[in-house]
């Protein structure tokens, strides 16, 4: 399609990949890979500049019909929040335990493979990361920091990558052994940089407060919510699923408590993936199957994006599995990684329904269907837009339907989703009670009346989303340093289920139909998720 919007939307994604070339290399934009963008404050400003030029432009430019609408809203949208991000000073806060320029540059050799491209990079990490530390120097100097948690949690990582474990795998690659050198070095540095530096003028509180909190939730969900109305709809789930695995879990031990059905399906050998190699190709098969079976019947599936990987992440990351989306032109598949640390076996009970989050039906067919359509959406659309309301509401929203379509064939396998379900009900209550220092109800399940912690929202992820405490240790930085972003999933797929339930309502529901409708429209805000499925 061709129309001066869509045409814009060309120059824009262009514009803007060769203004980030590491932006460029997630979205599988090609021809930059062998470059870093500049993320000292002059780069960013520049960055900001060409955002302001674009959304000037595109509000002006001309259009005619439904899919030009779309694409100008799109493009508008979130160029607008670009510049609101930078207007609020958020370029200086761009350092916590996941989601920072810190892990980004490290992260993106995973999705990387021709070796003089990685070499390039790999023997550039200081300059990245130098004019990184510049930006963060500067919020200082304006009185701008994060808290002492994230400026730990990222030192720590950083030692992990200056091990010779870190870019062992880029090590190997022809003539990468020197360069991977010099990137482990550039991160040892940046390390004891913000060690020394940094986190003497770190903040010791985590919360962000009602006003930021309210501008990242709607960052991430498109829309506006109510925080009370949210935290108390997050209880009421919690209480919900607690009764229901209480339930199920009576299937596997009958006699016993949840905590004991759970120590079963932890610990049963018979239950568990007997190696690394075992667990990868268990995580492949359920992929495989489930593309052969439900495309077609529930999803419409383009021949392009049929094959998805599994593979293990490079140590020193998250300890949660995460979705690298396919290359524009899907020459580079979609793939699922999945931390393996030192672990021998590997129980699959809250595994399966987690492969379907995370690959198909869940993110890969996402965005796989987002980039395929071409002819309807347009290249920033398909390349540049993903909001978690609707991108994780969609991921969970995959895991219940799998449940529903009977994919989740073992009562480990039903249980396991319920618990990711109640993982993310517990993530609603303690993300908006730490941030908005909200009291545990009088009436909740878990130390009800008190105040929140750090430590208690540990312990609820132990205690009530079945979490090993390492890893809720690490939910839980990630929560206090990515406000707002932890509650997308359950909110995002309580909208699609309430889109789903007025089709029903209606008698109009046809599953094929209604997830095409939602599918067709991106990873987009959840109001104009709405208006486009309602319309």
């Amino acid at each position: 399609m061709s129309s001066p919007i869509f045409e814009l939307s060309e120059r824009a994604v262009e514009a803007m990949a060769d203004a980030d070339p590491l932006l460029a290399t997630y979205a599988g934009l090609a021809g930059r890979d062998d470059r870093w963008p500049d993320m000292s404050p002059d780069g960013i400003g520049g960055r900001r500049d060409l955002a302001a030029a674009l959304r000037n432009e595109a509000e002006a430019c001309a259009t005619d019909g439904a899919d030009d609408e779309l694409a100008r809203r799109v493009l508008v949208d979130d160029l607008d929040e670009h510049l609101e991000r930078h207007g609020a000073g958020d370029q200086w806060r761009d350092l916590n335990s996941i989601t920072s320029t810190f892990q980004g540059v490290h992260d993106v050799f995973g999705v990387m493979s021709e070796p003089d491209d990685v070499a390039s990079r790999l023997s550039t990490v200081d300059e990245v990361l130098g004019g990184w530390r510049e930006t963060l120097s500067e919020g200082l100097t304006h009185g701008v920091a994060v808290a002492r948690r994230q400026v730990l949690a990222a030192v720590e990582q950083g030692r992990a990558w200056s091990t010779p474990e870190g870019f062992a795998e880029q090590a190997v690659l022809p003539g990468c052994a020197g360069p991977a050198e010099a990137a482990r070095r550039a991160y040892a540095d940046a390390a004891d940089w913000l060690e020394r530096e940094y986190l003497p003028r770190a903040l010791d509180a985590d919360a962000v407060g009602e006003d930021r909190y309210l501008r990242e939730a709607r960052s991430h969900l498109g829309t506006t919510i109510d925080v009370a109305e949210v935290h108390a709809w997050g209880w009421e789930e919690v209480r919900r699923l607690a009764e229901r695995i209480q339930r199920e879990c009576a299937a596997v031990a009958p006699d016993g408590s949840v905590a004991e059905a759970i120590d079963i399906l932890r610990q049963d050998p018979q239950r568990a993936a007997g190696s690394a190699d075992e667990f990868l190709a268990v995580m492949q098969e359920r992929q495989s199957t489930a593309l052969e079976h439900l495309a077609g019947t529930h999803f419409l599936v383009d021949e392009r994006f049929r094959r998805i990987e599994v593979k293990a992440a490079p140590p020193g990351g998250a300890l949660a599995p995460r979705y690298t989306p396919p290359s524009e032109d899907f020459s580079r598949a979609g793939c699922v990684w999945y931390p393996l640390g030192d672990r021998s076996t590997f129980p699959l009970w809250e595994e399966v329904s987690t492969a379907h989050h995370e690959g198909f039906p869940g993110h890969h067919l996402q965005v796989g269907t987002q980039m395929a359509l071409g002819d309807r959406l347009s290249r920033y659309h398909r390349t540049m837009v993903w909001k978690p309301g609707s991108g994780e509401g969609w991921a969970l929203y995959a895991e219940q339907l799998m449940a529903e379509l009977g994919y989740l064939e073992r009562p480990d396998y039903l249980i396991g989703m319920l618990a990711a379900q109640m993982f993310r009900a517990c993530r609603i209550v303690i993300d908006t009670g730490l941030h908005l220092d909200l009291p545990i109800p009088d009436d909740a399940p878990f130390r009800p009346g008190t105040s929140w912690s750090p430590d208690s929202a540990v312990d609820m992820l132990c205690q009530m989303a079945f979490l090993d405490r390492a890893l809720a240790v690490s939910e839980v930085t990630r929560y206090l340093g990515w406000p707002a972003q932890a509650i997308s999933y359950k909110l995002g797929e309580r909208a699609i289920l309430e889109l789903r339930d007025e089709r029903r309502a209606a008698g109009t529901l046809d599953p094929v139909a209604f997830h095409s409708d939602v599918l067709r429209v991106g990873a987009v805000g959840l109001d104009l998720l709405a208006d486009q499925v309602r319309a």
